[in-house]
């Protein structure tokens, strides 16, 4: 029996995405009722093919994004994620730069929009915060976790980074953003994610009925 779609969930993604993260968005969140839809910046062209970070000189996944980043309202997302590995340091790449200007990148302008919108989750693991990087207003004071390899990145950004011992966290919820280490607590990341979503509909719900 096929489940009611409760709405979508965005995943922003570009070349050498995380395989890990990829298979499991796309077994767990059908299974809990949320369409998954892959967004990119797809430079003029009609569609993109992507392949997953190679292990073993293997690509073991592939997509087809034909959804344009800039063509697109955050508000019709329950929740927007952007996916590990090295495909968020590709969507934060612009043509052209002026000295003092914020980043204009379409991906880093979405993410601005999206980070303003009522009710819509933003997510991360490991790597993909550097999308966020490419703005500081984006991280400043906010508590996140994040890959080792870019604790500097972050917290020059403005974030807070949190640790668990010599370590840092797992997981990290701060208000609409919520961040995770490493592929390794994708379980978790994709069960708190769908949580902090359905508790924002549920309040919703709730202003609606007592209106």
């Amino acid at each position: 029996m096929t489940k009611a779609i409760k709405g979508k969930i965005g995943v922003l993604i570009e070349e050498h995405f995380d395989a890990t993260e990829f298979r499991r968005f796309n077994e767990y969140f059908p299974e809990q009722g949320y369409e998954v839809e892959y967004i990119s910046h797809l430079w003029g062209n009609k569609e993109l093919h992507f392949g997953s970070n190679p292990e073993n000189d293997q690509i073991e996944f592939h997509v087809t994004v034909t959804t344009e980043v800039q063509d697109i309202d955050p508000a019709d997302y329950k929740g927007i994620i952007c996916i590990g590995a090295y495909a968020m340091d590709r969507l934060r790449y612009q043509v052209n730069v002026k000295k003092g200007q914020k980043n204009q990148a379409p991906a880093v302008a979405f993410l601005r929009k999206a980070m303003a919108t009522d009710n819509v989750k933003l997510g991360t693991i490991c790597h993909s915060l550097w999308l966020f990087c490419a703005d500081p207003d984006l991280l400043k004071d906010r508590k996140v976790t994040c890959a080792h390899n870019i604790i500097c990145d972050v917290e020059n950004a403005g974030a807070d980074v949190v640790y668990d011992n010599d370590v840092t966290a797992d997981l990290v919820i701060d208000g609409n953003l919520i961040t995770g280490k490493h592929p390794g607590v994708v379980e978790e990341f994709m069960a708190e994610f769908v949580k902090e979503i359905e508790k924002a509909s549920s309040r919703n719900q709730e202003v609606v009925q007592s209106v």
